[in-house]
């Protein structure tokens, strides 16, 4: 959306180098928005890879799932976020999960100190009561809800009128 639809300058860097295919994924992003893209492997390396890209309006970061149970892998984590200046840290979250999950999950990853929430698969269904559930707990806005998987067109911008009536029309 900020490339397509409102002429920013972006670059795309990924730290999910475990995911098969993740990398590849990405790239072809970058190679339709003819925007730079570069996987990162240790945080030293995002550190270069955002300096090299600071004339960008924006740089994001793409990121494993991780568990919230694998501590080692959280503090991994944590180590790339730390070496970045005042970073905007969305916990991207499915609407398929528990609602007793998502709050676990939630809590795990506070370490990250995320300010957004993203959620997924919201067209996958039809209890969305989790999510006012983590909003009311977190007191973190949602940024982003998808609907699908058409990229960018099931991405959106969360409008909470939009969401009242998607959670009703879940009821």
């Amino acid at each position: 959306n900020l490339a397509l639809f409102e002429q920013k300058k972006i670059a795309l860097l990924t730290i999910d180098t475990y995911r098969i295919g993740a990398v590849e994924q990405l790239k072809t992003y970058g190679e339709i928005l003819d925007v730079p893209m570069e996987a990162i492997l240790t945080p030293a390396e995002l550190t270069e890879a955002v300096k090299k890209h600071q004339d960008k309006d924006h740089i994001l970061i793409d990121t494993a799932g991780r568990p919230s149970s694998n501590t080692v892998q959280l503090d991994e984590l944590k180590s790339f976020i730390d070496v970045l200046d005042n970073p905007e840290v969305f916990l991207v979250l499915s609407c398929t999960t528990k609602s007793k999950d998502l709050i676990r999950t939630a809590d795990a990853f506070k370490c990250l100190n995320y300010t957004k929430l993203i959620f997924t698969k919201a067209d996958e269904t039809i209890s969305l009561g989790s999510i006012v559930n983590l909003v009311r707990m977190t007191s973190l806005p949602i940024a982003y809800i998808t609907t699908g998987q058409n990229v960018p067109d099931d991405i959106e911008a969360c409008d909470p009128e939009k969401l009242v009536k998607l959670i009703l029309k879940a009821v």
